[in-house]
């Protein structure tokens, strides 16, 4: 696909004193080879050298809003607000794309498959630090989207969804009275209400490990109440097996 085609992405980066991660973050942004990218970046009142970082090296970041937010779900309904592109996505301080042609694998299928509304691909935990290189703990290879897949707890991966702008005007952005499960939620939301999706096999996105869901527990068994809570609200059923079913599944996405 030329460069020249009028297709515009906005990838929306929602971050908080994260100058640990955030430079990769960047530097994939800016090796993107697909031209027309807006980078939107959602800071919530960094303290560390998170801006300052973003300043030097955001070469190809167009806005950027720093101010204290209600939580990671208002901040990336804040970054929905200021998106103009045709396509959106969201890369979070913690992700990077995987190589430099990943926007343009996106372009290429949204030009050629005008009747698909979002599309997604598979994405790798990995390791923290990436100083002595990457070392991948989890692949999540996803798949297509099957009917009984949602009533298991099967999502995309939502860093590698990417959809048109006008779903969300259609459908609405982030629930943000849900805590842990609202890119699950929207994701649910969107699909159960008929928008068209394409799953691009290959991984698209490295993700460090260690999200808030996944840090005790706690958070795990509220994250799948949540969960539970969207399937239910999205007339899903919920298959007896569910919790069995998402950990076994995770399990054997694990590097030995």
């Amino acid at each position: 696909m030329e460069e020249t085609d009028p297709i515009k992405f906005s990838i929306i980066t929602v971050c908080f004193n994260s100058e640990k991660s955030i430079l990769e973050t960047l530097k994939s942004v800016n090796n993107q080879s697909w031209n027309d990218i807006e980078h939107i970046i959602i800071d919530g009142d960094s303290s560390d050298k998170t801006l300052e970082i973003i300043k030097t090296h955001g070469h190809r970041v167009t806005k950027l809003v720093s101010e204290k937010d209600r939580g990671i779900y208002n901040a990336m309904n804040k970054g929905l607000e200021l998106a103009t592109g045709d396509i959106v996505g969201f890369l979070n301080s913690d992700d990077f794309f995987c190589n430099s042609e990943v926007i343009s694998e996106y372009a290429d299928n949204f030009k050629n498959n005008p009747q698909f509304d979002a599309m997604y691909g598979d994405i790798s935990y990995i390791q923290e630090s990436v100083r002595n290189g990457i070392r991948i703990l989890r692949n999540w290879e996803s798949g297509p989207i099957t009917k009984k897949g949602f009533s298991k707890g099967w999502i995309p991966p939502h860093p590698s969804f990417y959809v048109k702008k006008e779903v969300f005007n259609q459908h609405g952005n982030f629930r943000e009275d849900l805590f842990f499960a609202s890119d699950f939620d929207l994701m649910c939301r969107f699909i159960t209400n008929g928008v068209k999706t394409k799953y691009l096999p290959g991984r698209k996105v490295f993700m460090r490990a260690g999200g808030i869901t996944n840090k005790s527990w706690i958070n795990i068994i509220k994250g799948n109440l949540e969960i539970i809570r969207s399937l239910k609200r999205n007339n899903i059923r919920i298959d007896l097996r569910f919790f069995i079913f998402k950990l076994f599944s995770r399990l054997n996405q694990y590097i030995n």
